[in-house]
């Protein structure tokens, strides 16, 4: 009892300190995630949602997007993934620019705001023999029919991918991607910001460093980010704490250098193992999330995150309506977007669905006795 107390002791002067403006140490991030007592576990969320309110206030944002999975075609092969197909696979597919026109204007008549466009790392989809010209014939096939429209899309990893296919720097691959109309970039293949971690979860990806070097110019460039973490496979809290404080330091170093952009949100995406390749699936031994270790951690990132990423959101995607919804009492400010369609977590066997319609992110929203607003990308009233 009394090493108990001790503790609790603890973590309730981590909650104090955290609660009058001081940002995490490392070790205090790690304290929290560790804790399974329920009173304190409790007392975590509720430190996490009155941050929340403090750095951003009760109303709960949303967006109005699409979400176009270009292609599936992919020559990597993540131990995650079951999204990813080889070319002439059953189920393999590109988009043609007729599909990706008839996507955009159907979102565009449901009300979206934003596209976002990611896909598999298919080495053969060139134009005149560059990777580059594909990707921006992709932007601008939405961009010449509606300008209006911003569009979220191309990883760190994808940047990495034209780069080294058609030999140019991460800059002139950014560079040109903006001028073609890419408004922002989705922080993706983050996974887990540790290399230990990525060498079995994903040895075909960037390491942690490129990464970052590749969020950091697009932030130097004017070009916003997101950023994410692959949570709840085979990463350790201390791993988990590693990747929020390369997240914090990469926010921080944007913010005192003046760059013309910076990291926007933070998004937790909980492991879903349904349909995932079966060695990791047998390593992690579950299918889908588990509800109660994604809400602490969700909590945690907000209190290790919030002075410096202020809006964090739940996947529904991941963790179906319900479990967003009790994240938006951990620390979330926002509950993402309508998506309209889904297939990268959805073939790994999301329970979450692909589509979610405004008027049900409102109705939860307002479940909560809470406003809702819906934004744009960069978090702006709509």
């Amino acid at each position: 009892m009394a090493v108990k107390n001790l503790l609790k002791n603890k973590v309730d002067t981590i909650l104090e300190r955290a609660l009058t403006g001081y940002d995490l140490s490392p070790e205090q991030g790690i304290i929290l995630l560790k804790q399974t007592e329920p009173s304190v576990i409790a007392a975590i969320h509720t430190a996490a949602d009155k941050l929340r309110f403090s750095q951003v206030g009760d109303t709960v944002t949303y967006i109005i997007n699409r979400n176009i999975n270009f292609t599936n075609i992919c020559e990597q092969h993540c131990n995650f993934c079951a999204f990813r197909r080889d070319d002439g696979d059953t189920g393999a597919y590109s988009l043609d620019w007729t599909q990706i026109v008839e996507k955009t204007t159907d979102a565009v008549k449901r009300g979206a705001t934003e596209i976002c466009m990611q896909g598999g790392l298919n080495p053969e989809a060139k134009i005149d023999g560059k990777s580059l010209n594909y990707y921006l014939k992709l932007v601008e096939t939405i961009k010449q029919e509606f300008p209006q429209l911003h569009l979220h899309a191309f990883s760190p990893q994808e940047v990495q991918f034209i780069a080294r296919l058609d030999g140019l720097s991460y800059a002139q691959v950014i560079t040109a991607l903006q001028a073609a109309g890419v408004g922002s970039m989705p922080g993706t293949a983050a996974e887990v910001l540790d290399d230990q971690v990525r060498r079995i979860l994903c040895p075909e990806k960037i390491n942690s460093a490129t990464w970052l070097e590749i969020v950091s110019t697009a932030h130097q460039l004017g070009l916003p980010t997101t950023s994410t973490m692959l949570s709840g496979h085979i990463e350790t809290p201390e791993q988990q704490i590693t990747h929020l404080e390369k997240l914090r330091s990469q926010q921080q170093t944007a913010i005192n250098k003046a760059y013309p952009a910076r990291i926007t949100e933070f998004i937790l995406l909980p492991f879903v193992g349904q349909e995932a390749p079966k060695p990791l699936r047998r390593r992690v031994g579950r299918d889908q999330p588990e509800l109660d270790s994604s809400l602490l951690l969700t909590a945690v990132a907000r209190i290790y995150l919030g002075n410096w990423i202020p809006n964090h959101q739940p996947s529904w995607v991941k963790l179906g309506i319900e479990g967003a919804t009790k994240a938006l009492n951990c620390g979330c400010n926002d509950i993402g977007g309508t998506l309209m369609e889904e297939h990268i977590t959805t073939m790994a066997g999301a329970i979450g669905g692909t589509c979610m319609e405004v008027e049900t992110l409102q109705a939860t929203i307002t479940s909560l006795g809470r406003p809702y607003q819906q934004r744009n990308t960069l978090y702006e009233k709509v």
